[in-house]
């Protein structure tokens, strides 16, 4: 974005910071940092960091989006979409190889907004984005199932195959007590939006959840049996070690962090617009994506993207500028701060049923139904795109899933072109 237009768009969202907006804002702010307070625990749990990083990465990631965004209600974070690569990542080069991928995902991101190529993603049709981000969704609900059953089953695999076979070849060792205690969360999660939809049920579900396992002495693995201590400190920023892990072997990571984070932010920068009638800066947004990866990699944060399930909570609750962002931030860091030892009597079990229940909403499982009824060559792509996720991984599913779909365009556009011709020449008596 050029510097003038920069500016004017600083003043533009100036002009909207009324009394009443501040005050809707700081309103719409502190709902979202109820709802991410146990997303961002859940998520950096299940992606193999200690529960402190996941906050940590939502508190950097949602002051750089909101100060140098393109869009100005988006909220960043650390999100469900990331928990496969992330664990993987981390599986295979460590929490050093983490912080440099994300690092480098971030450098990739400034890189494709500085050549304003924002407006790539409408080039990915609608049947491969359903089909990567269900794919998504079904291999973040498996990795929930050992700490929602409370399955003994010692270090997880990476592949999706090779979980499965561990977890039923581990399932004689099933907690008849934490899976209650899971089932719970989930009835909660379901049903407590019915009674009340400003209160969000995901924390609802841990504070009762919590308390019950507290104040009934019932055994089952906490945060703080899992991991000891919590830091409540903010560490200092530092480069990582890169002369610990090859840098070509992190490449494909770097990619992918970047990739997923370029679909993600960019089509909550969509709905958005649709919901507050602004076009944001696609440009912008990638380049404020990158700066919250780079910071959040140098304090030892995870990947983070646009949030939409934390970026639509703020809109309904009034937030229409970059200050929602800020005020949740600061919320988060207060919780970090002051908060953090209470967090070690939350049970594993309903961090890993809110995880579920936003696995199976990440999917959209019926928008993904109604295409292939609708459409048989594009649900041809979305089974294609969501078998290569489950199966091998992201960047290689979306590769091969454009191949057949730009295969599949250019044969129709063929067959168009050559029907054309024919009704020409017939037009003109050619035989």
């Amino acid at each position: 974005m050029k510097k003038p237009e920069f500016f004017s768009m600083i003043q533009n969202r100036k002009k909207l910071l009324t009394k009443e907006q501040v005050i809707n804002d700081v309103i719409a702010g502190s709902v979202v940092a109820i709802i991410a307070l146990p997303l961002s625990i859940a998520i950096g749990i299940s992606s193999g960091v200690s529960p402190e990083k996941g906050l940590l990465t939502a508190i950097l990631a949602s002051l750089c989006v909101s100060i140098f965004g393109g869009s100005r209600v988006q909220i960043g974070g650390p999100t469900g979409g990331f928990v496969v690569i992330v664990y993987g990542v981390i599986q295979k080069y460590g929490f050093t190889g983490l912080i440099i991928s994300t690092l480098m995902a971030g450098f990739i991101l400034i890189i494709l907004g500085l050549f304003r190529l924002g407006n790539l993603i409408r080039f990915i049709p609608k049947s491969i984005i359903l089909g990567f981000t269900a794919g998504i969704g079904v291999v973040l609900f498996s990795a929930q199932i050992q700490e929602f059953f409370g399955l003994r089953t010692g270090k997880l695999p990476v592949s999706f195959f090779g979980k499965w076979n561990l977890y039923i070849l581990s399932f004689k060792t099933v907690s008849i007590t934490t899976l209650i205690l899971g089932l719970i969360s989930i009835l909660i999660i379901i049903t407590f939006p019915k009674v009340n939809r400003i209160i969000p049920s995901y924390l609802i579900a841990l504070i009762v959840v919590t308390l019950i396992v507290k104040f009934m002495n019932i055994n089952v693995d906490t945060i703080g049996s899992s991991f000891g201590h919590i830091s409540s400190s903010i560490p200092m920023p530092e480069l990582p070690d890169f002369g610990i892990i090859n840098i070509k072997n992190l490449i494909l990571p770097s990619i992918t962090i970047a990739f997923l984070g370029y679909i993600q932010a960019l089509l909550t920068a969509v709905v958005s617009d649709d919901m507050i009638g602004e076009k944001h800066s696609s440009n912008t947004e990638l380049i404020s994506q990158g700066i919250a990866n780079i910071v959040s990699s140098l304090f030892g944060g995870i990947p983070a993207t646009g949030a939409i399930a934390r970026t639509t909570a703020s809109i309904k609750n009034g937030g229409r500028t970059p200050l929602a962002g800020l005020v949740h931030a600061g919320i988060l860091l207060f919780i970090l701060l002051i908060c953090v030892p209470l967090l070690q009597y939350v049970p594993l079990t309903v961090l890993a049923a809110i995880l579920i229940v936003v696995s199976y909403n990440m999917g959209n499982f019926s928008d993904c139904i109604k295409l292939i009824k609708e459409d048989k060559a594009s649900g041809f792509e979305l089974i294609l795109t969501l078998i290569l996720t489950v199966c091998v991984n992201l960047v290689i599913a979306i590769a091969i899933a454009m191949i057949v779909h730009l295969i599949r365009v250019k044969i129709i556009n063929n067959k168009i072109h050559t029907n054309r011709i024919k009704i020409r020449n017939k037009k003109i008596g050619i035989a």
